[in-house]
């Protein structure tokens, strides 16, 4: 689990608040993991096209492959040429595989 700070917009909750940093975060593990072979397939669960770049690379690397998990209704990551497996999820399906553990630090 990564922990980072919400902020909140001045005019929130008109505008939404903004994570910040795990996409890079998300995107460094990615990398690192591949180069250190600690995985075969890599699985993002996101759409964010910041996350390109990471998936671009680990795609030159020798016997990597990345797949994506995105909503039915979202437009999956994709690179141009390549192909990305994509699970669509449902909510059903965000059910079966919700995490529920409370990450906060008492």
């Amino acid at each position: 689990m990564i922990d980072r700070p919400i902020r909140y917009p001045p005019d929130w909750p008109t505008s939404r608040a903004q994570e910040k940093g795990v996409d890079v975060a998300l995107a460094v593990d990615l990398v690192v993991m591949a180069v250190q072979e600690k995985f075969d397939v890599g699985v993002v669960a996101s759409t964010d096209t910041d996350l390109r770049p990471a998936l671009e690379f680990v795609l030159t690397l020798p016997g990597k492959t990345v797949e994506v998990v995105a909503w039915q209704s979202a437009r999956p990551l994709s690179i141009e040429g390549k192909h990305i497996w994509c699970h669509r999820m449902s909510r059903g399906d965000y059910d079966l595989v919700e995490d529920t553990r409370d990450y906060n630090i008492k």
